[in-house]
């Protein structure tokens, strides 16, 4: 089944749960436009959550989700308040949610988990959750390590729940190639950033389209924490000290508190300015509905063209 059908939205697009972004007010946008908005609560306490949700219901009737990272300490009271409010979809990252899933089940909450590799996968669908979100390592912030072209097929030979492919997806070439190695929808996050909605300081929107590929490095290989974002000051000096050995304690002055320096004052010295692989596909910064239907336009287009080069040759 087709996710905008699993998930009654109009296009199979999820928007990545981006903390310190994703809103509620942001999210109901997505959802307005036809996709799944999606609250980043990763910044959040349970009360924050709680707010931002019904922000978001007051400002759309379609469905709209939350990510929940299961290492928040605030998990267990996050858990009880998206059944609270009626949610109807949740994302998980960075931990497992077995404890949560009979709970939320039971309250008519589908669950994907985003996952790496396809090892996580295969415990997720043991689990019984509702699907994957199957991340490569061209997504931007924390990462994995592989690539969405060899996790995509390797994970979908492995699992008989739906794959939602996620990392290096901005256009509609990517989303259709997506659909060819077994997904049934996609996630994104990237692009959604060069929205005219997107909550982020326009230094960041800027620095999103003036990038070229060789502005995007990864940070924290050696913490076992890998990140990608673009390079700047912070970046550098993180790269410096970790090269000469720097513990994890030691390289996290750099990144505490540096995201929300990007997002909300927009520091291009000291802010974290996470991005993916498709940066350099972004040119300029579009209303969200403009997006997403340009997406699906090029999906049917290229669609399209396969269809008749099979013909051609028949």
């Amino acid at each position: 089944m087709k996710l905008d059908k699993i998930l009654g939205i109009e296009y199979p697009i999820i928007q990545g749960g981006m903390a310190h972004i994703s809103d509620g007010k942001f999210a109901a946008k997505v959802s307005e436009a036809g996709a799944l908005g999606v609250i980043g609560s990763g910044s959040m306490n349970g009360e924050e959550l709680k707010k931002q949700i019904q922000i978001c219901k007051s400002l759309t009737r379609k469905p709209f989700g939350v990510n929940l990272l299961l290492l928040n300490p605030h998990i267990d009271q996050m858990a009880e308040i998206v059944i609270e409010e009626k949610v109807p979809v949740i994302t998980t990252g960075a931990g497992s949610p077995s404890k949560y899933i009979d709970s939320w089940h039971k309250a008519n909450i589908k669950i994907f988990p985003v996952v790496p590799n396809p090892t996580l996968a295969m415990r997720m669908e043991k689990y019984g959750v509702d699907g994957v979100i199957v991340e490569g390592n061209e997504a931007g912030g924390h990462i994995g390590d592989m690539t969405s072209m060899t996790l995509i097929p390797q994970t979908k030979d492995r699992v008989s729940i739906p794959i939602i492919a996620a990392g290096g997806i901005a256009s509609g070439r990517q989303m259709l190639a997506a659909k060819v190695l077994g997904a049934t929808g996609v996630q994104i996050g990237t692009l959604f950033l060069s929205s005219t909605e997107c909550p982020i300081h326009e230094e960041y929107k800027n620095l999103l389209i003036k990038s070229k590929y060789n502005n995007i490095t990864i940070i924290g290989n050696t913490t076992g924490l890998p990140m990608r974002l673009i390079k700047n000051n912070m970046v550098r000096d993180y790269i410096k000290e970790e090269k000469q050995g720097k513990d994890k304690m030691e390289l996290e002055k750099y990144t505490l508190g540096a995201l929300k320096l990007a997002v909300e004052l927009g520091d291009l010295k000291k802010g974290s300015f996470m991005a993916g692989l498709t940066l350099t596909q972004i040119e300029d910064i579009k209303p969200i509905k403009e997006i997403i239907e340009g997406l699906m336009k090029e999906y049917e287009e290229e669609l399209e063209k396969i269809y008749y080069e099979i013909e051609d040759k028949e």
